[in-house]
């Protein structure tokens, strides 16, 4: 059966206790050491944030869903003005180790939608890569990765 909408879908197991990868994801002192340049404050609950990325001179609106401590953190975002829903899922491995399973909703299948789905599973794929890199080794992936889509 053919889907009716495209979605994103991307996981990584990081050699970390799921309280550090939850802090790293939810606080942007935190997550501009992998990912956003800057916020205007800390994922909670019902909030409304701008975030910035190094490499783009555009501001990102978020409207933070739910959240539960060490679990599950969702928000919609302003994605080239179409609000998408995003789901980040951790759950607890073994050796003190975290699963985060991140989604991100959705796109009609057409060209715009297989555009969005090609980019963001590429730029998920990276953020993972990029909070692994930063949890467990302490290095900035990001930095300088993407200097060449300045203008």
């Amino acid at each position: 059966m053919k889907p009716e909408k495209l979605e994103i879908n991307c996981a990584m197991q990081i050699q970390k206790p799921i309280n550090e990868v939850f802090e790293a994801i939810i606080n942007p002192d935190k997550m501009s050491n992998y990912f956003i340049s800057e916020s205007t404050g800390i994922m909670e609950e019902g909030k409304n944030l701008i975030w910035k990325f190094p490499e783009f001179e555009s501001e990102c609106p978020i409207r933070v869903g739910k959240i539960e401590k060490n679990k599950y953190i969702s928000y919609y975002w302003d994605n080239s003005k179409i609000e998408s829903f995003v789901e980040i899922t951790l759950s607890e491995k073994e050796n003190k180790s975290t699963l985060v399973a991140i989604s991100e909703k959705s796109r009609d299948i057409d060209e715009a939608g297989i555009k969005w789905l090609a980019g963001n599973t590429f730029g998920w794929s990276n953020f993972l890569a990029c909070l692994k890199a930063y949890l467990e080794y302490g290095i900035n992936l990001r930095k300088g990765s993407f200097d060449y889509l300045k203008k």
